[in-house]
């Protein structure tokens, strides 16, 4: 029984740094011939030579102060200080392992800062909270930053360096990558006043008569015409109204009465709004939605969390 405690004792001033510490490797040797209780066959299940390892459990117990077997010319048994010190030296070959592991999960995480741009309400869609919330769970050490964009500097933003990444709608020009997020209805975004805005649902005919509200001149004219559906299936050309920089813009221009635009399905409940009415068009092109980055800087290391937290979530496919 002293000799079980003298080992106990041992351990823990070792722990404390008081005596000659002994190697992890030691201790792993030992466990291995507490389970065999044969020389031979812990130092064949470790593909040592059994001289080298009866040195190894020799130079551990010297470091210990402690005999860990009693060792006959037949037999080999643990002595109570071998015993005794199996729990701990497997505690502390199991925090090691902790360690390490805790070490390489630290080297690999991903540090740094992202900003992401978003485009109207696409900051409050459920996609966007999915992608970023894995960014979030996978890489705590990435810090986010949100910047809201207009129709006007949304592609310019990527290209320029101001955001790495962005929640936005298609059509996106060259030099763009993009993973697609989702798929819905675009709905028209009629004045309440308007004699349609009380039907449940019109078809693009309809509306040829109607100016859509125009986008500035920086705007890609490609992006205008793909949300003004310009020309329309039967060859109408629609006509431009006033311009709108951002999403509060085109509202209050639509609200006034000057011009109709079309929106995502989503809108009908992100922009509730005096004056406004959102009725469905059954014959209208459905609404991407995509994050995007620029295809050079694919690889910098958050913005490759971003992408693959994106992957993971939504799918493998892309489009450039």
């Amino acid at each position: 029984m002293d000799q079980k405690k003298d080992a106990e004792d041992h351990l823990f001033e070792v722990g404390l740094g008081v005596g000659k510490e002994p190697s992890l490797h030691q201790l792993r040797l030992f466990l291995v011939l507490a389970e065999e209780l044969h020389f031979g066959r812990a130092a064949a299940r470790l593909f040592m030579t059994q001289p080298a390892f009866s040195q190894q459990i020799r130079a551990l117990e010297e470091r210990l102060g402690v005999s860990l077997v009693e060792r006959t010319s037949r037999s080999v048994r643990l002595a109570d200080a071998g015993r005794a010190l199996i729990p701990p030296a497997r505690d502390v070959i199991d925090a090691m392992t902790r360690l390490q592991r805790r070490a390489a999960a630290q080297a690999r995480e991903i540090r740094g800062r992202l900003t992401v741009g978003f485009i109207a309400g696409e900051a409050a869609m459920p996609y966007t909270h999915a992608v970023l919330g894995e960014v979030h769970a996978r890489h705590p050490g990435i810090v986010i930053e949100m910047v809201t964009l207009t129709f006007v500097d949304q592609i310019d933003a990527l290209f320029n360096g101001a955001v790495d990444a962005a929640f936005l709608r298609p059509p996106l020009p060259a030099g763009l990558q993009a993973l697609h997020l989702a798929t819905e209805p675009r709905v028209a975004c009629l004045p309440a006043g308007d004699p349609l805005a009380v039907r449940s649902t019109i078809t693009l005919d309809r509306l040829n008569d109607h100016p859509a509200v125009d986008f500035p001149p920086q705007t890609p004219t490609e992006w205008w015409d793909y949300w003004a559906l310009n020309p329309r299936p039967n060859g109408a050309v629609v006509r431009r109204g006033p311009a709108a920089r951002d999403i509060e813009a085109l509202l209050h221009i639509v609200a006034r009465g000057q011009a109709m635009s079309f929106l995502p399905a989503a809108a009908r409940h992100l922009y509730p709004r005096p004056g406004v009415a959102f009725v469905d068009v059954t014959d209208a092109p459905a609404s991407t939605a995509a994050l995007a980055w620029l295809l050079r800087n694919r690889d910098h290391p958050p913005l490759q969390a971003l992408r693959t937290a994106a992957r993971g979530t939504f799918g493998p496919g892309s489009s450039t």
